[in-house]
Parts: C-alpha cells; structure tokens; sequence
C-alpha cells in the first residue's frame, strides 16, 4: 500500500506531462498544417483569379474582338509564350465556326462543346479538371464570351489552361520524410499528386482522409490516410471549385519527441520503484510493532471496552504514530459520550415513526381517491351504455319525423338543433365507453399522410370559417409504421379540433410528419413523430400537470376524456404523447410512433 501510494503521484505527473505533450505537439503541428494548407489554397485561389482575368482582357483585346484570324493569331501566340500555361486558345463565332484554333484543327466544330454552349448560357465558364494528352498533367478550360457592338457577343473565347506550373508549387512542401501536399476533388480522386500515376486513376474514398477532408468542423487528432499510416492533416476548399487541398504529416515522425521523453519518464519509475521499495522494507518494522499495538486496542473499544482497552498501550512518541495513538484514545472517550446520547435519542424515534405514519395515512388516502375514481368511470360507462338504446331510438324517431312530416323553416330549424345536441350527447357516451373499455388497436400498415390528408379534410370548413391557416409538412423519407389507421385518425381529428378551439379569432395550424433516429445507430429512422401545432392562447402550467387526468378540462363544456383516451391510444401502439406550450404563444402536441422494420417483425414472432 506504501508503494501504491508512493507511486500514484508520480502515475499522475507522468500521465499528465505526456498528455500535454502529445496535445502541445499534435497542436502545433496542426497548426502548421493548417497553415501550410491555407497558403496553398490561396496560391492556388490567386492563381484561378489570374487565369479569369487574362480570359477577361484577351476577350476585350481589339485583335480578339476583330474575329480576324490574321489579328487574332500573332496576339494569342504572345499570350502563349508569355505565360507558358495556355496550352490550347480558340475562338468560335456566334454559330460556333471556328475562328481561330492554336490545335490548327480547321475542320472541327465548335457547335456541341461543352464550353461553348455554356459560355452562350452563362456568360462564362469553368470545366472539370480532367488529365492531360500527354497523361502525366491535368488540364482544365475556361470559356468567356466576346463583346460585340451594341451589346450583342461577338463570340466565344475559349482557353485549356495547364496545372502544372502552379501545382508543382502546391505540391512542394517541407513536412518531414512522409508529408506531402495533392490536390482531389468531391469525390475524393487525386487531381494532382507527387505520384503522378495516381492522378485520375485512384481515390482517398475509403480512407478516413476522406472524412476528415470535408468535414466543416475537424478534430485535432491523428487518422489513417490512404497509405494506411497514421497522419495528422489539414485541408481547404478552393473557392469557386470543387477542388480540395489536403496537407498531411507522419505521426510518428512529428511526435518523435514525445516518444524520446515517454523513454526517459519509464526509466525514472523504473528507479523510483527500486527506491520505494528499499525504503518500505526499513519502515515496515518501524511503523508495524506499535500499529499492532494500537490494533489490540481497536479490538477492546470495539467490545466496548473503552476504560481498559488502553492499558497496556503506552506509545510516547511524537510523530504520526503518536498522533494516531492520541486519536485513537480520544475516539474511544467520543464513542463512550455518543453512546449515552445514542441512549437518549431513542425516546425521539417513535417521534419519527408517528411522523411516517401519517405520510403513509396520506399515501392510502390518495389510492383511495384513485379507486373511487376508478368506480366511477365504471359507473359512467354503465349508465352511458343504458342511455346509448333510448337514444338511438330517439335519433332514429327524428329522422323519421324529417322524412314523413313537413316543417316550417323555424322547425327545420329547431329540429337540426336537437339533432345536434343528440349527436353532442352520443359522442359524450362514445368517450365514456372508450375511456372504460378500450379497444386494443387492429396493426395494419399506414398511410401517414393519407390519415392527415383524412384529418385535415374533417377540419379544413371549421379552419375556414375562423380564418385559420392549415399548414402541412411531411418530411421525405419516412420510416413505414404500422398501427389501427382508424384510432389514430381520430387521435389526429381530436387534436386538430382542440387547436381550431384555441384559435376562435384566427391563427395557424400546423401539421408535421419526420423521423427521429434514437440508439447506437443513429442513422437507422427508430421513431415518426407527428406535431399538431397552433398560434392559440396556449395552456397554463398548472394546468399542463393534469392535461391527461380523466374528467378534466378548460372548456365550458366536454367531458374531459379526449385526452385521456387520446394518450392511451398512442400508448396501446407503443409510443408516448409530449406537449410543449406556452401562453400566448401557441400549444404543440407531439405524437411519437416506434417505426416498423423487419427485425422487430421477426422478434414479436
């Protein structure tokens, strides 16, 4: 235990300094990358700027714009020599002839070019960076229009720029034996390479490099590059393209360093281990005579001896040991007092028992108000039930009497108001019946948007007469659910009518459909969440607490069950209801579906 705790200090310092050090050195290093990374980027954004601005000038030159091949070749040919990176110019009429041509390709037609047409389209344009006719070097071309009198084009410039003067310059860098600098495109396919065998001819597609090129936010930490060696690396986006330049180093080599000092820290616990041990061997017998001592001691308070348990202990010395011997004896006096308050103490807890006796009265009460709640939503739906034959007969004697007797206006009018109030008291019965017996739902597949395209067609006259606005989103590729189309059709209908109900002087109503990914793998769609939402005068805390209990509303009238029967619908397909709201703000219920897939088929079989 000595050395144990000798050596945990050190344990700390070790791992603390190595730590640092592996974060210092992967810090600058990665900074170095990144700035090497952005100098190249910017080389190589300054160099595309360049090569559109002499696009631009040769288009607005006075020889270009003659469109005389005479005028046009000794100007172009100046342009070649001078900058070395043209290695193709031509130029085509309006219809696509070809004017002038450094390939000397007179019979071609620049008619079907892909940067003829979109330079006619666009004004300008720039190609894909493709490989070379001589197979080592990638090319890419540029096209501008030429600028005619009156404002029409006199035709089409078109430049095929070599890269490997400026990526000779990109790909030149000084990080070390393995580091190196290439340039790839989205896809991740090398457009330019020290190697020049790889260019267009292989990928960092399956690298982790690859990831870590095109991520927006990247970790500072080592990752395998295409080779297979652990590098640390940076990269930029060219702007205006699709090209990315990557910049990678060796991890080993760049954290040289750090693995010379993890030697060095070994050899020091090497030594210091040799010391502790040595030095716990000769305080062994120091320490261990008079802590037998005090544990012959601890033996006698423990019988609750505490007057005799010291009398053959007689330890005068005055370190550590000594203190402990002093705490020791002055533990025993504290247990004796503490025994005798402990004594006292016990009249006091049948004080706390009195105390959770009542709690637990409280707790009985409460099953007790949940039981006679219970009987009376039994109650509820056995008198429902014994209503529900009157009153059918009822409904069924008024419709008779609208078919075989004639009424005055005032009666057709008096008449669809009792209809209304049957229909009222029927969907009251229909709650109380639902609420005291549910039905288990029937599983069939569902047509999501079919049952809100259904719900919003119930609503949509009501929405209208209140000047509110129905929105619907569903979001592409959601996850197949199954479930009782029915049930939760009058889950949705129920909810929509609560929202219009919140909105008597308008408003939106929203209704959106999209997949939740919960678990591990985040990628596979494990919910649909459906949200009914409004603009309405929204729900009061207090009342959100008891939004779900039986017989409780807000509304001048209703029963105070669509909620309730509500939830234990959603609860029955094994998913959960959420509501989020705020007052004046609007109210949004949250409807959440376990997805259908093919392994939980095969695990409910």
């Amino acid at each position: 235990m000595f050395l144990l705790a000798s050596l945990l200090p050190l344990g700390i310092v070790v791992a603390f300094a190595l730590r640092t050090a592996d974060e210092v050195i992967t810090g600058i290093v990665t900074s170095e990358l990144e700035n090497v990374a952005a100098e190249k980027q910017e080389l190589l954004q300054r160099w595309l700027g360049e090569r559109n601005a002499d696009l631009a000038v040769m288009a607005g030159s006075a020889a270009v714009g003659s469109m005389d091949a005479a005028q046009i070749e000794p100007y172009l040919s100046l342009v070649r020599e001078k900058y070395g990176v043209y290695d193709r110019l031509a130029v085509a009429d309006p219809t696509g002839r070809p004017v002038y041509d450094t390939a000397n390709d007179a019979s071609e037609t620049f008619e079907d070019q892909v940067w003829f047409r979109q330079a006619l389209e666009a004004g300008t344009y720039m190609s894909e960076v493709r490989l070379g006719p001589n197979g080592r070097d990638s090319v890419f071309q540029l096209s501008t229009l030429i600028p005619g009198k009156d404002g029409e084009h006199a035709g089409v410039l078109c430049a095929t720029v070599g890269t490997r003067t400026i990526l000779s310059r990109v790909l030149s860098v000084s990080l070390g034996v393995s580091g190196e600098c290439y340039l790839v495109d989205q896809t991740g396919t090398f457009l330019a390479h020290k190697e020049p065998r790889r260019i267009f001819k292989e990928s960092i597609a399956r690298s982790e490099g690859f990831t870590f090129a095109f991520e927006s936010r990247r970790p500072k930490t080592a990752y395998t590059d295409y080779r297979g060696i652990e590098v640390l690396g940076a990269s930029r986006h060219v702007a205006g393209t699709q090209w990315y330049v990557v910049v990678e180093q060796d991890w080993d080599e760049a954290s040289a360093g750090v693995f010379r000092l993890r030697h060095r820290i070994y050899l020091v616990i090497a030594a210091t281990v040799v010391g502790v041990i040595g030095l716990s061997w000769l305080l062994a017998y120091y320490v261990s005579a008079p802590i037998r001592a005090l544990s012959r001691a601890a033996d006698g308070v423990a019988r609750g001896d505490y007057e005799d348990a010291f009398k053959d202990v007689r330890i005068s010395r005055r370190d550590e040991t000594g203190a402990l011997y002093v705490a020791f004896r002055n533990m025993a006096g504290q247990l004796k007092e503490r025994q005798a308050k402990l004594e006292t103490r016990m009249g006091l807890t049948e004080a706390e028992l009195r105390k959770v006796e009542a709690e637990l009265k409280g707790t009985l009460e409460a099953a007790a108000r949940s039981e006679r709640l219970a009987a009376v939503g039994r109650l509820a739906a056995g008198v429902a039930h014994e209503i529900r034959t009157p009153l059918t007969s009822l409904k069924l004697f008024l419709q008779s009497v609208q078919e075989e007797v004639a009424v005055s206006p005032e009666q057709r009018e008096d008449y669809q108001i009792a209809m209304r109030q049957v229909g009222r008291i029927e969907t009251t019965i229909n709650h109380f019946l639902d609420f005291a017996r549910p039905q288990q739902p029937v599983f069939g597949s569902l047509d999501v948007v079919g049952l809100i395209d259904d719900a919003l067609e119930v609503v949509q006259p009501r929405a209208n007469q209140q000047d509110v606005r129905v929105h619907k989103r569903i979001a592409p590729d959601l996850p197949p659910v199954e479930g009782d189309s029915r049930q939760l059709g009058e889950a949705l209908v129920n909810l929509a009518v609560n929202a219009l109900e919140a909105m008597p002087d308008g408003g939106e109503l929203t209704i959106s459909v999209e997949s939740e990914a919960t678990g591990a793998d985040s990628a596979q769609p494990a919910w649909l969440r459906i949200d009914v939402s409004d603009t309405g005068t929204g729900i009061r805390d207090e009342d959100l607490q008891r939004l779900f209990e039986p017989f409780f509303t807000t509304k001048a009238t209703g029963s105070g069950l669509g909620l309730t029967i509500l939830r234990g619908t959603i609860e029955r397909h094994g998913g959960s209801v959420n509501v989020d709201s705020r007052v004046g703000a609007g109210t949004t219920f949250s409807l959440r579906l376990p997805a259908f897939s093919a392994d939980r088929t095969t695990a409910s079989e």
